[in-house]
């Protein structure tokens, strides 16, 4: 099992000594692998979430005309929330610098894209490149978060991974049609198509708490990028950035969008990928089952570090 941090490893304690003796089958311990897989991913997303509610915060409650404009306001809060999040040993230094690495790549797109006017900020504060407010960074970051704490949090293992030579070149196309399709030819739906060849193979497994579950690699991407889709019109609502279609008046985020979260999600992966390299699952004897089943493991934890 991929170790815990220090306050992670305390919160498995005393979740094991609560649950050790909960039915191993059976209604209830079905219900029981629910729980912990929604506590579990809400513990995954707690840079994201709290990120979200400073900018919702905001939104209601942050008096017009501060002395401190409220994009820079979001800014030091979003440093604050990563201060504490390493400070209190919930983030490592080594994922650390895999969010930092996330922060760079999506400021350096955040550049691009307001300048074409894919999408705009308001022009208020200081704390800010250009036209993009600094929080935006912040942004990828919480992705970047979420991507490292959820390897670790369910020990993520891939079966039928492909290689990482070939994801990296996937990624880089995916990048850089970002920003091409604005001069030259949308490559998006030949990169869709790669993807699933690429990844159409990969199956994930996960481990809640006594039992293990499989799912197609390429689903889980669609369902990470439709979260943040949703979090996208929670924040755009907020007022954290428009779409040129929203200046007038803010409705819902199209959900073509989606198809842009989606390959942001697999640059997410490959830029994990080359810092947790993809394990295979421990156990492949059971493989004729349907992805996407569980498989049961031992009522008895094998060891104090399981999930």
């Amino acid at each position: 099992m991929r170790s815990f941090t220090s306050v992670e490893r305390r919160i498995d304690d005393r979740a094991h000594r609560l649950l050790d003796n909960a039915p191993a089958s059976g209604f209830r311990s079905r219900l029981v692998e629910f729980a912990v897989f929604g506590l579990k991913q809400a513990w995954a997303c707690i840079f994201g979430a709290a990120l979200l509610a400073v900018i919702l915060a905001a939104r209601l409650w942050y008096p017009d005309g501060a002395a401190l404009a409220r994009n820079d306001f979001l800014t030091l809060a979003a440093v604050v929330i990563q201060i504490l999040m390493v400070a209190t040993r919930l983030e490592t230094a080594r994922e650390l610098r895999v969010i930092v690495l996330f922060h760079l790549v999506g400021t350096v797109m955040e550049l691009f894209k307001t300048d074409v006017g894919s999408w705009t900020y308001d022009s208020e504060g200081f704390l800010r490149i250009g036209a993009v407010p600094l929080f935006s960074g912040f942004m990828y970051a919480a992705v970047g978060s979420y991507m490292v704490r959820v390897y670790r949090l369910f020990d993520l293992r891939f079966a039928a991974y492909p290689r990482r030579w070939i994801t990296a070149i996937v990624a880089a196309g995916i990048y850089l049609n970002f920003f091409t399709h604005h001069y030259i030819a949308d490559a998006r739906w030949v990169l869709l198509a790669a993807v699933v060849v690429v990844f159409g193979r990969c199956v994930m497994h996960f481990r809640v708490f006594r039992r293990q579950f499989r799912m197609p690699l390429v689903l889980a991407f669609l369902l990470v990028a439709l979260f943040i889709w949703i979090a996208e019109n929670i924040a755009t609502w907020s007022g954290a950035w428009l779409y040129p279609s929203q200046l007038n008046g803010w409705h819902m985020v199209p959900l073509d969008k989606l198809v842009s979260w989606f390959l942001l999600m697999i640059i997410s992966v490959v830029l994990v990928a080359w810092v947790y390299k993809p394990e295979p699952p421990e156990e492949s004897g059971r493989a004729s089952e349907a992805p996407g089943s569980a498989d049961e493991a031992p009522a008895v934890r094998a060891s104090a570090s399981e999930g």
